[in-house]
């Protein structure tokens, strides 16, 4: 009896502790819901640039990118030449010398998809896949040769699970979406209910 009344205790005060860390997190978790992050960052006060120039080497050519209104022209420099896209080979030339990786095979894509692991670059794009036992892929920018972003099956689990945390099971980025706003509402009405309980006198 006394070891069931123990356990009972310690239940409740683990209960309380839990409770108020769950509070926490969700008070954040609303902060987060109902605030964008690019106001947060003062991305409102920016004024667009009326140009750009960047200047680099792409498989020994040199290369000017000229940025208007988010618009990019690639230019040879300092012929002034308009750039020709890489050919899928030359995306393995860039796979193999930016990166450890080895390259079997190259993909262009045109179309973007909702919630895809190369969402948020410019399109069209070299998907390059590689031989590694996780699936990993690189994405190359076809114009400048950068290397937009690495994905691998590590990354495709960390963002299935982000989107479940944050309940963007669609775009999987946006943070502000109605249903995170509503569960986390109703988690808040809990974690108080729960801490108002634990203080109730039991009759």
């Amino acid at each position: 009896m006394e070891t069931k009344k123990f356990i009972r205790g310690l239940h409740r005060y683990l209960s309380i502790f839990i409770a108020i860390q769950l509070l926490l997190w969700t008070v954040s978790g609303i902060y987060f819901a109902f605030n964008k992050i690019e106001l947060v960052r003062g991305e409102q006060y920016r004024l667009a640039s009326q140009a750009e120039y960047r200047i680099f080497d792409r498989l020994g050519q040199q290369v000017i990118a000229s940025i208007k209104n988010g618009d990019v022209l690639y230019k040879t420099y300092p012929e002034g030449k308009i750039l020709e896209a890489l050919s899928p080979q030359q995306a393995i030339v860039i796979a193999e010398t930016k990166t450890t990786l080895k390259p079997i095979e190259v993909i262009f894509i045109t179309e973007e998809i909702s919630g895809s692991e190369y969402r948020g670059r410019d399109l069209p794009i070299y998907k390059v896949l590689t031989e590694t036992d996780d699936n990993t892929s690189i994405y190359i920018n076809p114009m400048s040769g950068d290397i937009s972003a690495i994905r691998s099956d590590s990354w495709r689990m960390w963002d299935l699970l982000w989107a479940l945390h944050i309940m963007d099971y669609d775009e999987r980025d946006n943070i502000n979406n109605f249903l995170l706003r509503l569960f986390s509402i109703l988690a808040l009405i809990s974690s108080i209910s729960g801490i108002t309980l634990f203080f109730v006198k039991k009759r």
